[in-house]
């Protein structure tokens, strides 16, 4: 009997007849599976999971089999890039610990930020040190997801053979091999990505998918690593300085730039510039590797200018790479295209908020019902183009879609009370673009503008709101934006909003941008209330600059305006600016006679917190004119109140005035308690723990402690050069008193020795030694202020490095001496798991200087391997080596 089957390997025809003994009879056995022993092998390869080394056959089948042995050569299934991958080292460190522990990883981020490069840099370190291949399938030129199986069977070169097709001859071909396979682009077939994914990862044990998409593919057992942006230098750091190594985003440009212009270096003259281009454009790579492409024809300050227009001025990519990798605005195009109509309402209106946003604010920005555009009140517009909605209920499910597809980014840290979001810049330029050819701009702007000019007319009913409410920090840019729209307009919001803008930079201690915009305030102020307010805080920001005639001019004026409105409120706030600048001008009589109409006029109306602060200036003028008493009673009335409602900087201010009136009375114990209150709650590099450190050393020189005053003196003095402020002269007069009678009760070389003891000391260390500490924590501390060398003067750590673990004591030896920076941050990275050679080029230092480093750490803290290494610079106690 003739049985017709095919070869279960390559599916070659196999004609036998049914098997026959020697005699002629018809014998048991199976049936032939194989047409030959190749086919036999490769089979059995498949089962097991091994890779075949030996000699293939040269059938014409063999060329269909790509996942046989001859795809473990180098380089088959994986490009190799052509360019340099630069940074991104912890991430990957990150990224193969991931891929080791779960079988499907996603690498999700927006357009440009370098999910592909980053793909293909892990892939092929993976598959550098693990048996098995890897193959990238790239889908951004798939259309249907229907046929994303067959896209994955082409790339891996899996024929139909043998009645499969589809995802079955996928799941035949893969088996149990071992196999790292990358879909790349996989968002714009998300459904049909996650359900191949979680078919193949089920029935073929071997396998791991590697996926990059601007969204999750929410399957189970998924791992999702969101891409960044790469690093950027600190607004006040130049890239390269001190020898360090530029941070990521720099490095990317240098490298690209020297494939235009291979004499193209980073120096003095364009560090900066350059730095500024990376972060103007937020360190997204792509955006940053299409500027530097410009250095060949622009010059880096003319690169940073043509910025302007970011879409316009970044393209001209890559002729081989995908076309939305070629310029800037069709990278944001792809994303843009997945949105459905109210993602893109809303994606479009967002961009208006350049400040970020939370769902509160981008709910009364983006939500509406169809109406007429605002452009026709601005002439800008037709007047009758309708203006799409979004339901106000419906906005915090589009952000979280958004946010999904990687078109805007939570903003971290920022907001503990509820999630903020922003557009990177690029994204919002495209948006905004998005935003006029919809002729929604103005009417956008409207929302954005009435709901911050609301935010900024909130002063919770204080009488002194330029003391006691400060406007968000994180709506600062959204103010700026807001500002410079209303400016060249006849808005009436343009007063409240630069008010508050002008409010933010008082706090920030930006006294001249703030005396800047109450200028245009008083120049366009109708309203006698809020001129009023613009005049107050004019004082106080003179004051502040020592401008004591224009002080003075504003804050009379000021009450004159108050007085003539009638308005108890703002002749109050009037009346405390007066006294201010009077006491900036040495005049203490006639402040304390303005402090006490002051309180005249708040106590009538019955708020209690502005009655505490106006009883605190009243005592601090007091003070001043030695009536030393009534200031002693002023404070015991207001402190309570203050301690219970007072933000910290008004309380620590209070504190202190206590702290001074003790001092005066020459309680130095009671003055150093006030002083202590202070510094648990104040940070210690901050204007507001400075006083306090000055008053102890007053207490402790009064007292006789002549080394512990220098210490605290001298520290002092270093942090205000450190944060650039002076103190009151008064208040200095006070505190170079002391230093001359500490100075008085030591021989000249031990007096110079505490000062050099305590210009060393800042940070904990600082504060241990202000509080007295005792621990072991902080025994260092008096070593160090005894004169022994202290690495705080190079940002040096003992013990855990700071932000990486607690003051908690270390009982063992090693502890005490510091680590240098450089040590410090090269035990970090070992806690992060890197290798020396990753650390050495991540911090730009050769493998044998890194291994240097980290035998004076081993030296230093007495402990040999580096899983006690991480263990003490996280925070955890391990033994000590014995």
């Amino acid at each position: 009997m003739t049985i017709t089957r095919t070869c279960e390997t390559c599916g070659t025809e196999l004609r036998s007849t049914t098997p026959r003994a020697r005699d002629g009879k018809n014998r048991g056995g199976r049936p032939a599976r194989y047409c030959s022993g190749a086919c036999r092998q490769r089979a059995f390869r498949q089962r097991t999971g091994r890779q075949g080394v030996g000699k293939q056959s040269a059938g014409r089948q063999e060329a269909r089999e790509p996942l046989d042995g001859t795809a473990d050569r180098p380089g088959h299934g994986m490009p190799q890039p052509l360019d340099e991958f630069v940074g991104r080292e912890r991430e990957l460190v990150r990224l193969r610990t991931l891929l080791s522990s779960s079988r499907l990883l996603t690498l999700v981020g927006p357009g440009g930020v370098g999910k592909t490069r980053l793909a293909l840099e892990l892939a092929s370190r993976v598959r550098s040190g693990r048996p098995g291949r890897a193959q990238l399938v790239e889908l951004a030129s798939l259309r249907d997801g229907e046929l994303l199986p067959q896209a994955v069977a082409v790339a891996l070169g899996v024929g139909e053979r043998g009645g499969r097709a589809g995802v079955e001859a996928l799941v035949h071909a893969l088996g149990t091999r071992r196999m790292l396979l990358v879909l790349d682009n996989a968002e714009h077939v998300i459904e049909a990505g996650a359900t191949l994914a979680a078919t193949l990862l089920s029935r073929c044990p071997g396998l791991r998918i590697l996926t990059t998409s601007r969204e999750a593919l929410r399957v189970p057992g998924e791992v999702v690593f969101r891409v960044g942006v790469l690093a950027l230098a600190p607004d006040d750091e130049e890239p390269g300085a001190d020898g360090q190594q530029p941070v990521e985003a720099v490095r990317l440009f240098v490298a690209r730039a020297r494939t235009c212009a291979p004499d193209f270096t980073l120096g003095p003259g364009n560090a900066h510039t350059v730095a500024e281009i990376c972060r103007r454009l937020d360190g997204l790579p792509l955006a940053v590797e299409l500027a530097a492409r410009r250095v060949g024809s622009l010059t880096p300050a003319d690169i940073l200018r043509g910025l302007d227009d970011q879409l316009g001025l970044l393209t001209d990519g890559s002729r081989t790479g995908p076309g939305r990798h070629r310029e800037l605005g069709a990278a944001i195009d792809w994303s843009h295209r997945l949105l459905d109509p109210a993602e893109r309402i809303v994606f479009r209106r967002l961009s208006v908020l350049e400040g970020g946003f939370d769902a509160a604010g981008a709910a009364a920005v983006c939500a509406g019902g169809t109406e007429l555009g605002i452009d026709a009140v601005d002439g800008t517009g037709d007047g009758a183009t309708p203006v799409a909605g979004v339901p106000s209920g419906q906005v915090l499910r589009v952000l979280c879609a958004l946010e999904a597809k990687s078109l805007i980014v939570r903003v971290p840290g920022d907001a503990p009370h509820a999630a903020r979001f922003r557009q990177l810049s690029a994204i919002r330029a495209y948006g905004r673009n998005r935003l006029t050819e919809a002729g929604e701009l103005h009417a956008t702007w409207h929302r954005a503008l009435d709901r911050l000019a609301g935010q900024a007319a909130e002063d919770h009913g204080s009488v002194f709101a330029d003391a006691t409410v400060r406007p968000p920090v994180m709506e600062r840019e959204n103010l700026v934006a807001a500002v410079a729209y209303t400016t060249d307009r006849p808005d009436p919001r343009y007063v409240p909003l630069a008010l508050a803008l002008a409010r933010l930079h008082y706090h920030q201690e930006q006294l001249t941008l703030a005396r800047a915009l109450l200028t245009g305030v008083l120049a366009r102020a109708r309203d006698g209330g809020a001129r009023g307010a613009a005049l107050a805080l004019a004082s106080r920001a003179a004051c502040l600059q020592a401008d004591h005639g224009a002080a003075l001019a504003f804050a009379e004026e000021a009450v004159a305006v108050a007085r003539t409105q009638r308005r108890p409120a703002a002749t109050a706030n009037a009346l405390d600016a007066l006294g201010a600048a009077r006491l900036c001008r040495g005049e203490f009589a006639e402040a304390v006679a303005a402090f006490a109409e002051c309180l005249d006029v708040v106590r009538p109306l019955a708020r209690p917190l502005d009655t505490a602060l106006c009883l605190h200036h009243l005592a601090w003028a007091q003070l001043q004119t030695g009536r030393v008493a009534a200031s002693d009673a002023l404070m015991a009335e207001c402190l309570p109140t203050l301690r219970a409602e007072a933000p910290p900087g008004q309380l620590t201010a209070a504190l202190h005035t206590a702290g001074a009136v003790r001092l005066a009375q020459g309680d130095t114990g009671g003055a150093e308690e006030l002083f202590v209150e202070v510094l648990h709650q104040a940070p210690m590099e901050s204007y507001h723990s400075l006083y306090p450190l000055e008053g102890l050393a007053i207490a402790a020189a009064g007292r006789g402690e002549a080394e512990r005053a220098l210490r605290l003196c001298a520290a002092a003095s270093e942090m205000r050069r450190r944060i650039d402020t002076e103190p009151e002269p008064h208040w200095q007069r006070q505190v170079t008193t002391a230093t001359a009678r500490a100075r008085e009760r030591l021989r000249p070389a031990t007096a110079d020795r505490a000062v050099a003891a305590g210009r060393r000391l800042r940070g904990e260390r600082l504060t241990g030694y202000a509080l007295r500490r005792t621990d072991s924590a902080s025994a260092g501390i008096e070593a160090a202020a005894d004169g022994y060398r202290s690495s705080d003067a190079e940002g040096g750590v003992s013990g855990p490095p700071e932000g990486l673990g607690g003051a908690a004591p270390y009982g063992y030896p090693g502890a005490g001496p510091a680590l240098t920076a450089r040590e410090a941050a090269v035990a970090r990275l070992v806690a992060e798991g890197l290798t020396n050679r990753q650390i050495a080029t991540h911090l730009g230092l050769s493998p044998s200087t890194v291994g240097g480093h980290l035998d004076r750490v081993r030296d230093k803290s007495g402990l040999r391997t580096r899983t006690q290494i991480a263990l003490w610079i996280t925070g955890r106690n391990p033994r000590p080596a014995r």
